[in-house]
């Protein structure tokens, strides 16, 4: 099992990549939080509202549901990370893999 987070510019980006990651069943659910992002952009440094979306899946969908977000996300560099879940519990881990492709 993986996390996958992204960060987004705004709610509104977070909800269309989770829902068609969900359509496409890359993910099996997803927490969408707001953040507040400070990053160097430019030469110079942002301080910024953003919000994060922590898919869950495993971790043979994760090229795919990369290749998915930077297809549609806004930003030109978004970020996308790959964390390892090394343990999970089987009910969860069980219902994780009933759902996703």
């Amino acid at each position: 099992m993986i996390f996958i987070y992204i960060t987004n510019p705004n709610k509104k980006t977070a909800l269309k990549i989770t829902t068609e990651l969900l359509k496409q069943k890359l993910i099996g659910c997803a927490n969408i939080f707001s953040i507040d992002s400070l990053y160097s952009w430019q030469g110079k440094i942002v301080k910024d509202k953003e919000y994060v979306l922590i898919a869950k899946t495993l971790d043979k969908n994760y090229e795919k549901v990369k290749k998915l977000v930077e297809k549609i996300h806004p930003y030109s560099v978004p970020c996308i990370l790959k964390i390892k879940i090394n343990d999970v519990n089987e009910k969860y881990l069980k219902w994780l893999k009933e759902v996703v492709k």
